[in-house]
């Protein structure tokens, strides 16, 4: 989603193109939030960020020097999140299974490199809270999917051998 408006390979349209690549790209992941709500009005009414973010993840692109964490940040930050919560005004608050936010975190966690930390869920998973989080966590190396190397904030996790798929 960040390499079409780098590569930038045409005269005008190239940031409405990206956007209509990121909203294919978050049906084919499962997310169907944008066929209710409008991610361009989402970019809209935070463009700052937007155009804050864009050249802080792109310098160095071109010479493979780039840091993605601020683009990141922005897009899940601000285009799910609000998006979400845009829609659940719209339709009314909606009630998740209970279970919902742990099998989310199940998902991420399934999807991240072997080793891990817990900032990683905290950054890829903004609306879940700490607890909830390190609930999960708990219940993931009780089944021993997963199991913390050290302690504190800086503590690894590692995905058991059986659990990596």
């Amino acid at each position: 989603m960040l390499d079409f408006p780098c590569i930038h390979p045409f005269a005008d349209g190239n940031g409405s193109m990206a956007r209509l690549l990121s909203l294919l790209l978050l049906y084919q992941a499962g997310y169907e939030v944008g066929r209710y709500i409008s991610l361009e009005t989402a970019i809209e009414d935070t463009k700052e960020g937007y155009y804050g973010a864009l050249p802080a993840s792109s310098q160095g692109w071109h010479k493979g020097q780039h840091t993605l964490i601020p683009w990141w940040e922005y897009f899940v930050g601000v285009m799910l999140v609000k998006a979400y919560r845009e829609f659940e005004d719209r339709v009314g608050t909606t009630r998740a299974k209970r279970g919902a936010k742990r099998d989310m975190i199940r998902d991420v966690v399934s999807r991240l490199p072997n080793e891990f930390r817990y900032a990683d869920l905290e950054r890829a998973l903004p609306a879940v809270s700490r607890p909830t989080i390190a609930r999960a966590l708990r219940e993931l190396s009780a089944e021993e999917v997963v199991r913390c190397v050290g302690r504190g904030r800086d503590a690894t996790w590692e995905k058991l051998p059986a659990a990596v798929t």
